[in-house]
């Protein structure tokens, strides 16, 4: 495959990023035992991304009150509901992103308590947090925040006697590692045959909805605009049809990101619409794959990882058929703004 080795993957992702568990629930605990009010999911771009499908699941499965908010915009926006028994949870690859290091520095003036999960050591993010997991390595990081953000979610529901099923969910999680791997051999031809067809395409409309919103909003914004500087628009499935619909013709490439939690109905409305209309469909179904072992109650939370390791699939292939690195930029990190 092309730029991916199973071997590097399973060694971060499942072997490192499941040692974390024991690590992560003493902290969870120590925070639910102290007390809190409520949970503030903050980050920007790709990470505030990373933390909508946390967002969803907090929202349909707790009373716990979850917000999932840019850290540019929280510092500035005086949010009446965040103070000093607020939990505010981060990522961050680098542990030097501006607005992230920021804003941890607000919620802790404040008296907030902070938790991170940074894949460098010894940077400025994890200095300065409450509560620090640090994975050590960019490798496939966003892969092992997703399996980590499972472990910090749901024991913070289970600990609100919310999730009895918590062991067995905790099991399955050891088990997603290698479901991901399955899924992107699966894959890899329709990853290829994707960037060929695609590669002089110059504008693609993003759709998602539920627990795979945010990996919709991510992919768009931080891989096809960032990476490969594609015009794109990232379309939630419940407004698709207030105003998006009308640009849809028989040449624009339409993708859907399908997963298995409730919202699904509202992806097959978009599905049965553009069907009827555009050539240019691509879906991306988490149901095309086996997840071997994953239980039907779990496999709809699961889909977050296996989707965002399938559609970054078509990164490596993009990349060489567009002769556009995917580390090339342009402003970002470049100059000051």
């Amino acid at each position: 495959m092309l730029k991916f080795d199973e071997t590097v993957f399973l060694q971060h992702v499942e072997k490192e990023g499941l040692s974390f568990r024991g690590q992560i629930e003493g902290f969870v605990d120590d925070i639910c035992e102290k007390g809190y009010k409520n949970i503030f999911l903050i980050g920007v771009g790709g990470t505030v991304a990373m933390m909508y499908p946390y967002e969803y699941i907090l929202n349909s499965n707790s009373t716990i009150n979850v917000y999932a908010i840019n850290a540019a915009e929280f510092m500035v926006m005086n949010h009446r509901q965040f103070g000093k028994d607020s939990v505010c949870i981060f990522t961050s690859e680098s542990g030097t992103t501006k607005e992230t290091v920021a804003a941890v520095k607000y919620c802790k003036e404040r008296g907030a308590t902070t938790f991170a999960l940074v894949a460098f050591p010894n940077t400025p993010l994890t200095k300065i947090v409450d509560y620090c997991v640090t994975t050590g390595s960019e490798k496939h990081s966003f892969d092992t925040f997703f399996l980590l953000l499972y472990m910090v979610i749901f024991r913070f529901i289970h600990n609100n006697d919310e999730f009895p099923q918590y062991e067995q969910f905790t099991q399955e999680v050891t088990l997603l590692p290698r479901a991901i791997v399955q899924a992107v051999q699966s894959f890899e031809e329709k990853a290829a045959e994707f960037a060929v067809k695609h590669k002089e395409t110059d504008y693609h409309m993003l759709v998602g909805s539920g627990i795979l919103w945010g990996n919709t909003y991510s992919y768009a914004m931080c891989i096809l605009e960032e990476m490969q500087w594609i015009r794109t628009k990232s379309i939630h499935a419940a407004e698709f049809f207030h105003g998006t619909l009308e640009l849809v013709e028989e040449d624009t490439s339409v993708i859907l990101f399908k997963g298995e939690d409730e919202t699904r109905m509202l992806m097959d409305r978009v599905e049965k619409f553009a069907k009827k209309i555009t050539k240019e469909l691509t879906v991306i179904d988490t149901k095309d794959f086996e997840m071997e072992g994953i239980s039907e109650e779990f496999r709809k939370y699961f889909a977050v990882s296996v989707n965002w390791a399938v559609i970054n699939r078509f990164n490596s292939y993009l990349e060489r058929e567009r002769n556009h690195p995917l580390t090339l930029r342009r402003y970002y990190r470049k100059m000051d703004y």
